[in-house]
């Protein structure tokens, strides 16, 4: 697996990416439809954000999406094919996009979460701040807020033993 900056063109296969990993969580047809826009990946969104994929034999496994609001820097997008998941992949692209995010000058990387992903990005190191609340026809939904602190995180794990290599 290598994980590459995504060009405009991949936008058809980033979509697909990022419907198949929502709909792994076996959410209604009818909430899915609701979700297309913020799910549908545009050429211009990975024009102007820093947008990477993970390729394996050729093919895209899963991406990554950063975009900055002011002085905050968003996780906008992390997805994987449910096929994928499991394998390192996510694992690899949260670590690249924290080294993104250390390289543009950010110390915090701040994700709303899927309810189903947060257990993933807390064991990553990212903490929950706070929810967001929504209601989807007639449910509430709390989405968790988290954020990571990429240079306590890296004090961290510098001093963590190292496994063999």
């Amino acid at each position: 697996m290598h994980i590459v900056r995504a060009e405009p063109e991949d936008a058809t296969a980033l979509t697909h990416i990022a419907f198949a990993a929502k709909q792994h969580w076996g959410y209604p047809e009818k909430w899915m439809q609701q979700w297309r826009e913020s799910l549908t990946i545009r050429p211009e969104f990975i024009s102007s954000s820093e947008t990477c994929s993970a390729i394996i034999d050729g093919q895209p496994v899963g991406f990554y999406g950063l975009c900055s609001d002011g002085g905050q820097l968003r996780l906008e997008h992390l997805w994987v094919l449910p096929e994928a998941m499991g394998g390192g992949v996510g694992c690899a692209l949260f670590a690249h996009a924290l080294e993104r995010a250390r390289a543009l000058g950010f110390q915090s990387l701040e994700i709303e979460s899927d309810p189903n992903a947060e257990g993933f990005y807390q064991r990553m190191g990212a903490r929950r701040v706070r929810a967001n609340i929504t209601e989807l026809e007639g449910q509430r939904r709390e989405l968790p807020v988290l954020i990571y602190e990429i240079e306590r995180a890296i004090a961290h794990a510098s001093r963590l033993p190292r496994g063999p290599r």
